[in-house]
């Protein structure tokens, strides 16, 4: 379990992930030297590390979130193995290890290159299904609310970037490269921001201000849920009555057992990501929060058992 600085640490990096130490210092209050060292013990023991994404509309990317249903003997290897896909994040093991949840990211204008055309040709996957993502309600630059409860509203105001301002400007070559180097580690220095790059520290660190200010990159902050004392992670997938959707998305999106809620295409369309302190606490969730909706008519619970990669590059 994570103590009160570590937990304002992260809550700091939530809210602005390449915030100078110093200035997580000062509001946390403590030193420059203690946040440091806590970062990189953070990072050292429990695995912690800040990444950089680009928003899928900006990049012109599209979302997908796949499950595949594979031979038990088969589903570790096969889950490893679009995990080291760059194309792939939050690729978990759900529903006592047969079968996998992935989210697939492929380019608007060539959707015909998804790894769906890979997938069947493996012959121990028994049966798959994708879902497009068609609208986030609760996901993306947003964190599971158990993670940001650290901070107070006067702490929070102190580090809060200002509103993203979106844009059509395309991303350059350069850009792409700014954004690939900051997923591996999205507290880069401005040296090696360069280095990546091929710009001078300078304009590196303009081009980057700029991605951010209208809000092509954003940075999440990878921690297991386990350490906030969520050790029981569940899909949930959900059919909804098209009329009812956006308003049961939206009530979903305010509950704190959640991380993800989207809606999708498919037989179910919508979908949460479900932290909870223990199975009692879930089936607590379920039964009361979920059951209390009317508009939800049918239920389908997964249980997550390992997530084997996250938003990052997977680990080696």
């Amino acid at each position: 379990m994570l103590d009160d600085i570590d937990r304002g640490l992260v809550h700091a990096l939530h809210l602005d992930a390449r915030a100078p130490f110093s200035r997580v210092g000062a509001v946390l209050g403590v030193s420059t030297q203690t946040v440091a060292r806590r970062y990189q013990r953070l990072r050292a023991e429990v695995g912690m590390r800040v990444v950089g994404l680009p928003d899928p509309a900006q990049a012109g990317l599209t979302q997908w979130l796949v499950r595949l249903t594979a031979q038990p003997a088969s589903a570790r290897t096969l889950a490893r193995s679009l995990a080291r896909r760059p194309d792939t994040s939050w690729v978990k093991l759900t529903s006592g290890g047969l079968e996998i949840v992935a989210i697939v990211h492929t380019p608007v204008n060539a959707p015909s290159s998804m790894l769906l055309h890979d997938i069947p040709r493996t012959a121990s996957v028994t049966a798959v299904s994708a879902h497009f993502l068609l609208h986030t309600y609760l996901g993306g630059p947003t964190a599971w609310r158990g993670r940001i409860n650290a901070l107070d509203a006067e702490q929070q105001r102190s580090l809060r970037l200002p509103d993203r301002v979106a844009t059509d400007e395309p991303l350059s070559r350069a850009d792409h490269a700014l954004i690939a180097a900051l997923h591996h580690d999205g507290r880069l220095g401005n040296a090696g921001l360069a280095a990546a790059t091929g710009l001078s520290q300078a304009t590196a660190a303009r081009r980057l201000a700029d991605l951010r200010a209208r809000g092509a990159v954003f940075f999440d902050v990878e921690i297991d849920a386990a350490h906030y004392g969520a050790t029981t992670q569940a899909f949930l997938w959900m059919a909804v009555t098209p009329a009812d959707l956006d308003r049961v998305a939206t009530v979903l999106a305010t509950h704190e057992e959640l991380a993800v809620v989207a809606a999708t295409t498919g037989p179910t369309n919508l979908t949460a990501h479900a932290l909870c302190a223990d199975p009692a606490a879930l089936h607590r969730y379920l039964t009361h929060r979920l059951g209390a909706l009317p508009a939800i008519h049918t239920l389908h619970t997964a249980p997550v058992l390992e997530t084997v990669k996250a938003v990052g590059p997977l680990r080696t």
